[in-house]
């Protein structure tokens, strides 16, 4: 049996099993703000765009329980508690001041965390910005009107660039939208916050230290129904833990951490006739990163600086039958390269060996199912989905809302490796998921997500299927 990740029996399985922990938990991390997120468009409340001035305040408590497999096929039961609370303050829609904060505790059930480290407790300030809009500005203090804008944003914000392939992160900084007719300029320069969960897992702290700042431009326009857009962004490794050392051989192994990396992007987003949207980002990655310093015979190597040269595109598609049920049909695709002299995908210890490193690496947040959810390097993967609200648009369940999707996953690189441990195999496995959003009332949301992964012929543990479970309710008041 041949394996493209880490061979058996060589000295860096010694860091193997916490290996496959810190890809459960990026993994899993990485599928709890698809669900945040999905769950705070539910609860946020809009601001009155009549009012001169608006004041916004409240909270909310989420209580969520998750049954989870591993990559090592370990089954984990938690518990989650939030408390999330907000305030916004609007000004003739000129100013706005935002803040809300988050409070989290995590109990281990059963099966005990991904990283041995129990229970956990979480407070931090998610965001916290101010906003400025100049044409707003000019019409309510200057009475002149304006086709042409400049928007600054700056604090702490949630950055979804573009479709979200390239970056998807909470961040500390500002951007701003110049606006002239058809054409929009948006800037963008920020660091990522501490609690961000880094790409790179062999990184210590990698999931409550990570510093990586993001600097660029992105330039779109408006085209009909139509909104094209090209974009360079420059990002910066500034973490401080730039060492890491295992004493698995004499001397030990010392792994030094540093990967820059530039985008150049180009896409569209829009409408194709009335039911019909879509969404297209292709991306190319250049740069330059830290070689392995291990070897595939587990054997200490010297790291150098290697060139970075990689691509990923996601392409989205949406078609909306129309009628009380609002039947939405979904899907997606993307492809990202990987590297075959890699033994991971997405880290520097067990990275690139030599040449070019062609594994596609980023701050981006997909949808990559809930059960197996891979970093987007080294993936092909088809996602069908379909949604609808069954009840219409009468009766108490009328804002009730379930759907499904079915995801394939394979290898672009046969030879190339993922996160975990596979076979020179391309086929990784199927994914049905199943989720359901109710609105019970405007205080209480009802959540629930099921998904079970099928391993294909390139997983080494493909016995057993993997199974994720989430239920959660959130109140507001």
């Amino acid at each position: 049996m041949r394996l493209s990740v880490l061979a058996v029996g060589v000295p860096i399985l010694g860091v193997g099993a916490a290996a496959w922990g810190q890809a459960s938990v990026e993994r899993f991390e990485r599928k709890l703000e698809h669900i945040q997120r999905e769950t705070r468009l539910l609860v946020n409340a809009a601001i009155p765009a009549e009012q001169r001035a608006f004041f916004d305040y409240g909270a909310y408590v989420g209580v969520g329980f998750f049954s989870i497999d591993d990559v090592q096929q370990n089954t984990h039961l938690l518990s989650q508690y939030d408390l999330v609370g907000y305030a916004r303050l609007n000004i003739d829609n000129v100013h706005e001041f935002f803040v809300r904060g988050r409070a989290s505790y995590r109990h281990i059930l059963y099966g005990g965390d991904f990283e041995g480290e129990g229970d956990e407790s979480l407070a931090l300030l998610e965001q916290g910005y101010y906003r400025f809009d100049l044409a707003r500005y000019l019409g309510a203090y200057k009475k002149q009107a304006t086709e042409n804008n400049v928007i600054f944003q700056g604090g702490r914000e949630f950055v979804y660039w573009a479709n979200g392939l390239v970056l998807a992160q909470y961040m500390d900084g500002a951007t701003v939208d110049v606006k002239v007719g058809d054409m929009t300029l948006t800037m963008l320069g920020g660091v990522t916050i501490n609690e961000t969960i880094d790409f790179d897992t062999s990184r210590p702290d990698f999931d409550d230290d990570t510093s990586r700042g993001f600097y660029g431009g992105m330039l779109s326009g408006q085209v009909g129904k139509h909104r094209p857009y090209v974009y360079g962004l420059v990002q910066r490794d500034y973490n401080d833990n730039d060492k890491r050392i295992d004493r698995i051989s004499s001397p030990p192994l010392v792994t030094r951490f540093d990967y820059n990396s530039y985008y150049i992007g180009v896409g569209s987003n829009g409408a194709i006739g009335d039911r019909m949207v879509y969404g297209v980002e292709a991306v190319y990655e250049g740069g330059e990163g830290l070689s392995s310093s291990v070897n595939e015979l587990g054997e200490g190597m010297p790291q150098v600086e290697k060139d970075i040269s990689a691509w990923a595109l996601d392409a989205r598609l949406d078609y909306l039958l129309g009628g009380p049920k609002r039947m939405r049909l979904s899907a997606e695709t993307i492809v990202a390269s990987g590297d075959v002299d890699r033994l991971t995908t997405s880290s520097t210890l067990g990275g690139n060996l030599s040449g070019k490193d062609t594994a596609f690496n980023s701050m981006g947040l997909l949808n990559t199912g809930l059960a197996f959810a891979p970093p987007v390097s080294n993936l092909v993967m088809l996602r069908v989905g379909a949604s609808a609200y069954p009840f219409g648009n009468s009766g108490a369940l009328r804002r009730l809302q379930v759907g499904t999707d079915l995801l394939f996953y394979a290898k672009y690189a046969v030879d190339a490796p993922i996160d975990e441990l596979t076979e020179h195999e391309r086929f990784l496995g199927v994914e049905p998921d199943l989720y359901l959003n109710w609105q019970v009332t405007s205080d209480i949301t009802l959540a629930v997500r099921y998904g079970v992964f099928f391993p294909g012929a390139a997983i080494v543990e493909n016995d057993n299927p993997r199974n994720f479970f989430y239920v959660g309710m959130t109140f507001a008041f």
